[in-house]
């Protein structure tokens, strides 16, 4: 048998056996030859030690240049990546080839593994029950959510405790505000049944950004509050170290990923509204953590009771109602009724939200809406607020700042175009204050607009009287409703049979 076929398991038995018995007999039990046992028993290195290393089978392209010019820029700027130093070879060195990045980044990478320098070690962690509670946000815009055909700016509030992997998971349209945080850990803490004894989350400077100069110690103040009373310990990994916050942005993928899923097997990304996506995210999660039941019930005995009531999880502002019908908050105008202006109220500012108060009494529930992106202000229009006024003085609507915020569909807007283009200014204005007026006062916003998109299609413009008469009530099928006069003498008939069965009694 020729050497080269005889195999390191051969050679290691053939020694072994060796020390015991003659070389032909050690030679037959490791299946080789009396020829090839002796020159093993001459010779007993492995044939792997024998082979001859194999060396280059062209020149190094980088040996005039590596240690010379690529170490030093290695060594003068550690940070540097290995394409830049690519491109800075071949701006320098036009005769190489491009084929040399990949046997530069090689070299690099192997330079880096002996001279470079030390790099952060993670330490993994050992998660108790009940010990930690970690909260994050992230950013949903990829996924192109929409309502009702408009694309929806928003994060997700991402809450977890990292040992039994139980998730909540809270749609925010604002940024990470405090209002947010509380607003999100505080459902998440019920939604587990218990509170950890430490939460950790990141350092929370985008909190400052709806906050004033005088505010800003205020919110460390709020957030220790918060803790507090859920009988929690707060705690902030370093500012700009991801990783020490890894529990849960890791989870951050996986419960995107899910949701990106679970829109594709729904077919598409649009809502009706805003509570529609929320009950959708908390299916999502509730499927989530269902799979970690057993987990999550051995952890929630370690959790901490919660508190007889939930705490603050608003910003209380407080405005007064101007002479236009409303008030400016945050950049953002919102009508009131009219007969609120020149009164101060108490807001309170919810992530999707605001609750007016005057006094201790509730007034009313206004969306809540964001400046625009350019840092613009917008407007927050209800024109059941100020339809009454606008019937007054319809000229008004004519160069109305904020026009397009009074029509609550587009038909409207489009049935304000055609008879501002079709019909004089006046007659324009008049008639669709008339037709916002008749939406209010029937009750027909949705029926009125569609009539009003089939009178446009068809080349027409919107005849008031005739759509008055359209959602008026037919007198012809109301009910006739008769009342007969109650005789004052029936009342002494019912005191007398009530005496009577008194005495019988």
């Amino acid at each position: 048998m020729p050497g080269r076929h005889v195999t390191d398991h051969q050679t290691r038995l053939f020694m072994k056996l060796r020390q015991d018995h003659s070389i032909e007999l050690v030679a037959a039990k490791a299946g080789l030859s009396r020829a090839t046992g002796y020159r093993v028993a001459k010779d007993p290195r492995l044939p792997s030690q024998k082979e001859e290393p194999r060396g280059s089978r062209r020149p190094d392209p980088l040996a005039q240049i590596f240690d010379a010019e690529v170490v030093p820029m290695l060594q003068s700027a550690p940070g540097l990546r290995p394409v830049a130093i690519y491109d800075e070879m071949l701006r320098r060195h036009p005769e190489l080839l491009p084929g040399i990045r990949r046997t530069l980044e090689r070299r690099i990478r192997s330079w880096r593994a002996i001279h470079g320098e030390d790099r952060d070690v993670i330490f993994r962690q050992v998660h108790e029950p009940g010990r930690f509670g970690l909260s994050d946000f992230t950013d949903m815009g990829p996924l192109g959510v929409t309502i009702v055909g408009r694309p929806i700016d928003h994060l997700l509030y991402h809450f977890r405790l990292p040992w039994s992997g139980f998730e909540h998971g809270h749609v925010i349209l604002g940024g990470e505000s405090f209002v947010a945080l509380a607003e999100g850990l505080q459902n998440a803490l019920w939604s587990a049944g218990g509170a950890p004894a430490y939460h950790r989350t990141d350092s929370l400077s985008a909190a400052f950004r709806n906050l004033d100069a005088e505010a800003s110690d205020d919110l460390t103040t709020r957030y220790e509050a918060l803790c507090a009373h859920y009988r929690m310990t707060p705690t902030r990994n370093n500012k700009g170290v991801a990783h020490e916050n890894g529990a849960i942005e890791s989870a951050h993928g996986h419960l995107k990923a899910a949701v990106r899923d679970a829109l594709l097997m729904r077919g598409n990304a649009d809502f009706d509204d805003l509570g529609r996506y929320r009950a959708f995210i908390d299916e999502i999660v509730g499927r989530r953590n269902a799979t970690r039941g057993k987990g999550i019930a051995a952890e929630r005995p370690h959790l901490r009771d919660l508190p007889g009531q939930r705490t603050t999880d608003f910003e209380e502002v407080i405005v007064t109602v101007t002479s236009t019908g409303g008030f400016t908050l945050r950049k953002v105008f919102y009508t009131v009724p009219s007969r609120l202006i020149g009164h101060r109220l108490r807001v309170r500012l919810f992530d999707d939200r605001l609750e007016v108060f005057s006094g201790g009494t509730h007034l009313l529930t206004l969306p809540r809406w964001r400046a625009q992106a350019n840092g613009k202000h917008d407007q927050v229009m209800n024109y059941h607020q100020v339809i009454h006024s606008r019937r007054k003085k319809p000229m008004a609507l004519l160069n109305l700042a904020c026009r397009d915020k009074l029509f609550p569909r587009s038909e409207y807007r489009c049935a304000w175009e055609a008879c501002s283009t079709a019909l004089p200014e006046r007659q324009a204005c008049k008639i669709t204050v008339e037709l916002l007026a008749l939406a209010l006062d029937r009750g027909c916003e949705a029926e009125l607009a569609i009539e009003l998109a089939k009178v446009l299609e068809s080349g027409d413009l919107p005849d008031v009287t005739a759509l008055r008469g359209r959602f008026s009530p037919d007198p012809a099928k109301l009910p006739v409703i008769s009342v007969t006069p109650v005789q004052p003498g029936s009342y002494e008939v019912l005191i007398g049979s009530l005496e009577m069965a008194e005495g019988q009694a």
